[in-house]
Formats: C-alpha cells, structure tokens, sequence
C-alpha cells in the first residue's frame, strides 16, 4: 500500500500520522508530487472524478488512503433542484393544478441522491471524517438555483465547487454567442456568490475553444476541467424509445484534452485539470507533460476497482524516477504546445500527417 503524509485539513480518524507520500518504491530520488490545483495545495495530481464512488462514505476514506489528492464529489443535478421545487410547491398547492403536463415529466432522481439536503448531510460528513479537500459539484441550471446552491454547499463544507456547464442545444434560433453569454453568466452568478474556489467543466464542442476559456476565466473562476462526456442515448427498437445508455470511458479518449491541455496551457493562467480516458499512470504523465495540473479519474477506478488508484501512483513514480525528475512542477507543461518541437503537431499537419502515415 502506499503511505500518504496527514494532510493539514484532517479531522477525526484522519489526523493519524503517516508516512511520507513515495514510500512505495526504494528510494532513489526524493520526488515531490505536489501540485497546486484551484489555489489548493494537493500532495499528487491524482484526483477522483465525480462518480458515484463519491457517494459513500467507507468508499471516500478508502480513495483517500490509496493516495487520492482530492475528490470531486457526485453532482447535484438540476433536475433534482427543479424536483424539490415542484414537490414543495405541489405541496402548498396542493389540489390546485391545472397545467396539462404532469410536474412527473422530470426525472426520478432518487436512485442517485435524495436531492440537496441529503448531498448537504454527506458533505458535512465526509469533511469530519476526510483529511484531503472535497469539490462539491453542480450540473446544470438556472442562476437563481445555482447561487442558492452554492452558497449552502459552502456553508456544508465544500473545499471548492466544480460547475459542470452540461447542456445540448437544440433550438436554431440559438447563437453560439448567445449560448456562450448564457453559460457565462450562469458562471459570472455563482462567483459572485461564493469566495470558494471555481472550476467550470465543458465540453469540447466549441468553434473556438481558447477563445471561450479566456472569456471563462475573466469571470473570475480558478480553472477548467476539460472534458465533459456528452452521453449519447441509444434506441430501443422493441420499445421503440430512446433509451440512456451510459458507457464508461476508454483510454483513446484521453487525447482529446491531451491536445487541448497542450494549447491552452501557454494561454490561461488559471489551474487545467485533465478529464475522460485516464486509465493508467502513463495516461497521467502524458497530460502532466501537455500542462495539467491534475488529472481526474472515474471510469478506470469503476472498470478495475479504487485499488488502481494505486497501481495508477505506482506507474508514475517508476517513470518519474526512472527519469530522475525532482517533482512534478518540474514535469508540469514541459510539453505543452509552445515548448513542443513540432507545435503543428497539435494543428491541421498532425491530421495530415496521420492520414497520409495510416495509408
């Protein structure tokens, strides 16, 4: 098992002293793992995604004794916000309605969390129990529910919040204008509204990618997760209906935000956290060389259980120590888009190239 240093944040069972964080393989090089991610201090770049793993305790403190740096927890969703609203108005008016659409069109969110009180609960709980910082995180919705939330997720104990900017867009008459000034002034609301860290998680579909990060991160927040997996339904053709299909990620996926990550790095001065495809310790150093920060991971720790966070740390340290790096700061965007030798590579003559190479 690797050994973690007590984080300065530990409370209850967390307080007990462990050894130092790389005690897993002999000592050649002292190497330092920290990062800074969100203004936060972690003691490694390797931090557990929003899943449902961040939904139980016993699970939470055993990621953290594998050597997870930070967790995001599982989101609050804003269906389930909408849902609590209609039940309390449904409640007061109870016998009065007359719309002709059932308030049951919204999803039963039950199945994942009992809604906000319940993710409040958890939250205040995992925060006595837990040493390394939580991320409270937010998918979807309106300001007005966005700031309420917020703000009670910060009262609860949220080290920081991860505002997960989920939406598809199928009205013509929307702009990508329009649609990037929506989303940002959701994000404007919430920093307004709390003096907590921010990450905003996106998507990769946008026309101009660099230029919508720059607009994010003038709003204030501290960083961006890249990227956001958009789930695609299947159909059923016995019930013919669509039908949610949920696939975890695959490694190939991971050179999406390695591109990304390598050319936003130069450009943005706020924290990059990697998202989608990490399944190895490799995956990790690739993105820590483009210019990550940290790299998050959900699908690996679900497909092989949360003791690969483990074999994740292992994989990393050999290569950092078979390299003689000194830390991760040292490692940390040494590849990125600028300092790359063939910066055409992450543009149009990488896409050539590749064609030209696989015929």
């Amino acid at each position: 098992m690797i050994h973690r240093t007590p984080s300065t944040r530990a409370t209850g069972d967390a307080d007990q002293e462990r050894p130092a964080l790389g005690s897993a393989l002999p000592e050649r090089v002292a190497i330092d793992y920290t990062t800074h991610y969100l203004g936060l201090t972690l003691r490694s770049p390797l931090v557990v995604a929003a899943s449902p793993l961040g939904g139980h305790l016993p699970v939470l403190r055993r990621l953290e004794e594998l050597g997870a740096a930070a967790v995001v927890l599982p989101s609050l969703f804003a269906e389930q916000l909408q849902q609590e609203e209609m039940e309390i108005h449904n409640f007061l008016e109870q016998g009065q309605h007359s719309q002709a659409e059932s308030p049951s069109y919204f999803p039963d969110m039950d199945f994942y969390n009992a809604g906000r009180q319940a993710y409040e609960k958890h939250l205040r709980e995992a925060r006595q129990r837990l040493g390394i910082p939580l991320i409270a995180s937010l998918n979807g919705g309106a300001p007005g529910q966005w700031t309420d939330t917020a703000k009670r997720l910060a009262d609860a104990g949220a080290d920081a919040l991860e505002l997960n900017l989920y939406e598809v867009v199928t009205d013509p008459r929307d702009s990508s204008q329009q649609v990037e000034d929506r989303q940002l002034a959701l994000v404007d609301s919430v920093r307004r509204a709390v003096t907590l860290p921010i990450a905003v998680k996106i998507g990769n579909a946008y026309t101009a990618l660099p230029h919508f990060a720059q607009r994010l991160a003038t709003t204030g927040v501290n960083g961006l997760v890249l990227f956001n997996r958009y789930l695609e339904p299947d159909m059923d053709l016995q019930a013919m209906a669509f039908v949610p299909q949920l696939e975890l990620s695959r490694p190939s996926e991971m050179r999406v935000p390695l591109r990304w990550i390598a050319i936003l790095r130069d450009q943005l001065s706020i924290s990059l956290a990697a998202s989608s495809g990490i399944h190895s310790g490799l995956d990790a150093v690739k993105l820590l060389l483009a210019g990550a920060d940290v790299v998050m991971m959900a699908s690996a720790l679900l497909r092989h259980g949360v003791e690969h966070l483990e074999v994740m740390f292992l994989e990393m340290q050999q290569w950092l120590r078979d390299r003689e790096y000194a830390s991760i700061a040292q490692l940390k965007g040494s590849m990125s888009r600028l300092k790359c030798a063939n910066p055409e590579g992450f543009e149009r003559a990488n896409y050539v190239q590749s064609i030209v190479s696989y015929v």
